[in-house]
Order: C-alpha cells, then sequence, then structure tokens
C-alpha cells in the first residue's frame, strides 16, 4: 500500500488524490446502478461523464507537471537527468491514472449495460 501512496504523492496529490476519489464514485455509482436498476440509463451518464473528467484531470495534471519542471530548469539554469526525469515522472502519472480510471468506468458502464438487457429481456 505504501508504494501506491508513493506514487499518489509523486503525481501531484492534488490531481491523483481527486482522481481517485473519482474512482470511488465511479464504483459508487457501479454499485447503485447494479441495486437500482430503474436508474440505469441516468447513473451510466453520470459513470461517463465522471470518466471523462477524470482523464481530463489527469491530463490538466499533466500540462502542470511539465510547467513545473520547465521552471525548474529554468531557474537551475543547467539541464540534469534528475530534474527532467522528476518532472516527466510527475506529468505522466496523472493521465495515466485518469485514463485508467476511464478504463474502469468503460467496464462498469458496458457491465451496467449487459445487466439492463438481461432485466429488458426477461
Amino acid at each position: 500500500m505504501e508504494p501506491i501512496i508513493a506514487k499518489m504523492n509523486e503525481g501531484g496529490p492534488v490531481i491523483m488524490y481527486t482522481i481517485f476519489i473519482l474512482l470511488v464514485l465511479i464504483l459508487l455509482l457501479f454499485v447503485r446502478g447494479i441495486i437500482k436498476k430503474e436508474t440505469g440509463e441516468k447513473t451510466r451518464q453520470l459513470i461517463i461523464s465522471i470518466a471523462w473528467f477524470a482523464v481530463a484531470w489527469g491530463f490538466l495534471g499533466r500540462t502542470i507537471g511539465l510547467i513545473g519542471a520547465f521552471d525548474t530548469i529554468q531557474a537551475a539554469g543547467q539541464l540534469t537527468p534528475e530534474m527532467v526525469s522528476g518532472g516527466l515522472k510527475m506529468a505522466l502519472l496523472g493521465p495515466l491514472f485518469g485514463v485508467l480510471v476511464f478504463a474502469i468506468a468503460r467496464v462498469a458502464v458496458i457491465i451496467l449495460l449487459l445487466l439492463q438487457r438481461e432485466v429488458k429481456a426477461n
């Protein structure tokens, strides 16, 4: 668990923990969609919207990470591999996590669609 928290902090806590909260929200909506089948379409659309927001938030984090890396390089006056790798790592973790959350959300939406079709078929 500790390595996951370390990566979350390396990716920028504001970006990464917000995406994590969105993941928890998606999972809660997924469970709600399974339990309350009558709100299926509304729940699916909400999951899709939150998933796209997670991706956008991750790419916002990437932009902030790159700007931070370039600011550090500019302030130091010289380029070292440590400066570049630190900024690039921060810039890549947010979008990666956002896309992962998006993929999980898409699987949840597919499952909800399949369950709704089963209910309509019966």
